[in-house]
């Protein structure tokens, strides 16, 4: 599966101006690819003020999403603030090329920054199936907690889209590995870079990780378009050379 991860700066809380933007940068791809990687909230930057930009699942970014991937003929994934019966919702969204889509709620909000305040947390683990890969979605804090991303379900990639502040930067490149190690999996990471309106730099380092903890794409602070071509068949034979995942400890995660 060929891999588009796009890393950017954002327009504060301007979802038009934004997805202009990433229009550009999705038609601009001069390679078939099968999906591409938006980062977290990218319609408006990571906002504790949801009401300004807010959209529901029929609203202009979905509708845009729907026929930009059948135009392009590829996946196109990335969170944005979704309103859903008076709740708010970090929500990243997966669109098939056929516009079919699939979502996930951000579960471990990020409380430092008051994101429990202001938004409903999600509840369920989402795994898609595309083009034969079975591909868990995840957002930005969720990849402090390595118990809900668990590869339960022997899933091929992990993807997580955040911003990412850089003052930390160093806990996101380590995490990043230690769950493409331990789930034996690619891993996908998307960061904005830039400045926010809240003075918070980003400084980047998207990056693809193999199921061994090698990059395949490095991370790097410059706005860019990164590629890479995953092998589902690498997967299958490491994970049976080594076996480390028919050691897993069973238990259940309660829901609370």
């Amino acid at each position: 599966m060929k891999t588009a991860l796009i890393q950017s700066s954002l327009y504060w809380e301007n979802p038009k101006a934004n997805r202009n933007y990433f229009e550009e940068k999705i038609k601009a791809i001069d390679e078939n690819v099968d999906l591409i990687v938006l980062p977290e909230m990218f319609t408006s930057g990571f906002t504790m003020s949801p009401g300004n930009v807010a959209e529901t699942m029929q609203g202009e970014t979905v509708t845009w999403l729907k026929v930009l991937a059948k135009a392009q003929n590829t996946a196109i994934t990335g969170s944005l603030v979704i309103e859903e019966n008076n709740n708010f919702y970090n929500r990243i969204v997966f669109v098939f090329p056929s516009g079919e889509i699939q979502f996930y709620d951000k579960k471990h909000l990020f409380t430092l920054a008051g994101e429990d305040k202001v938004y409903t947390s999600g509840t369920q683990k989402i795994i898609v199936d595309y083009l034969d890969w079975k591909i868990c979605l995840q957002v930005c804090y969720d990849l402090r907690f390595p118990v809900f991303s668990r590869n339960s379900e022997d899933y091929d990639l992990l993807i997580y889209v955040a911003s990412w502040p850089k003052i930390r930067i160093n806990a996101w490149d380590a995490l990043l590995k230690a769950r493409a190690i331990e789930n034996m999996c690619y891993v996908i990471g998307v960061n904005r870079i830039g400045e926010d309106n809240n003075g918070y730099e980003y400084s980047g380092h998207s990056q693809v990780v193999d199921f061994l903890g090698n990059y395949s794409v490095e991370p790097v602070e410059s706005e860019s378009i990164f590629y890479a071509e995953l092998s589902k068949e690498k997967i299958l034979q490491t994970r049976q050379k080594l076996g480390f995942l028919n050691d897993r400890d069973v238990f259940e995660i309660k829901k609370g």
